[in-house]
């Protein structure tokens, strides 16, 4: 056998196939899927599944999610294909962003809601988001997927908790959204990750009518807190939101 010869016993194409498929699942999932939730939908044994995740980790084709508790696709398989694109924001509606960003000390991201998932079509370069892809996961936990699940009047089957601070009950969320529905303004404190807040406003089509985008500030979990108590000094931040958010539904479909 020559050196460039790799030679397969039996069991390896099938273990090559169980890889190939713990990875389709992890793109398909989203950022933050377990091991064990990955043994459960793919059939496989646990002690599989880690040795599995672990070969994938030390290849770089995965990457363990900060808290430990899930996994994410790594370096490698971004390589293998180009990224997806996310469509251009007009000219026009990232100079209301920058506006905005002109006159706050908070991360302010501008982002679009398309079949279901959460793109950053305006991301602040000064303060990077969440990823946008953990958010789609878990519209639960974020200020920006409330806006999402509020629009549609869904409240999703699986409510993991990231935090201690996370709803997990459907009746808790299904009141939250009630609450962004009827505010227009949706708040996630500490939901998604313990030492940041957003608050988001919806943005409509002018044209449509559909909830095409949405505009979050980021920050710390007390001075974000402080933009929803009335009477407060940044509370007029909010009516900031609204008034761009009214001037993008003139320049989002």
């Amino acid at each position: 056998m020559s050196g460039d010869t790799i030679a397969l016993s039996g069991r390896q194409p099938r273990a090559i196939r169980s890889a190939l498929a713990v990875l389709q699942h992890v793109a398909a999932t989203g950022p933050g899927v377990t091991a064990k939730e990955i043994s459960a939908a793919l059939r496989l044994a646990s002690a599989t599944t880690y040795r599995l995740l672990n070969l994938l980790v030390e290849e770089e084709y995965l990457v363990r999610m900060p808290d430990l508790r899930g996994f994410a696709l790594g370096r490698k398989v971004a390589e293998l294909a180009p990224p997806r694109p996310v469509p251009a924001v007009p000219a026009a509606a990232h100079a209301v962003v920058s506006r905005l960003r002109d006159h706050v000390r908070f991360g302010v991201h501008l982002a679009g809601y398309a079949d279901g998932r959460i793109d950053f079509t305006d991301p602040d370069p000064d303060h990077p988001p969440t990823d946008a892809a953990l958010l789609t996961r878990h519209p639960h936990a974020s200020a920006l997927g409330k806006l999402l699940l509020a629009d549609a009047h869904a409240v999703p089957a699986q409510l993991p908790a990231l935090t201690r601070h996370t709803i997990t009950t459907p009746e808790a969320l299904a009141a939250e959204l009630v609450r962004v529905r009827s505010d227009g303004v949706a708040m996630q404190q500490c939901e998604l990750d313990p030492l940041h807040a957003c608050l988001a406003v919806p943005v409509h089509s002018e044209t449509t009518g559909r909830l095409a985008a949405g505009l979050a500030v980021c920050g710390t979990p007390d001075r974000i807190g402080a933009l929803a108590r009335p009477g407060e000094p940044g509370a007029a931040l909010v009516d900031r939101l609204r008034d761009c958010a009214r001037q993008l539904a003139a320049l989002v479909i």
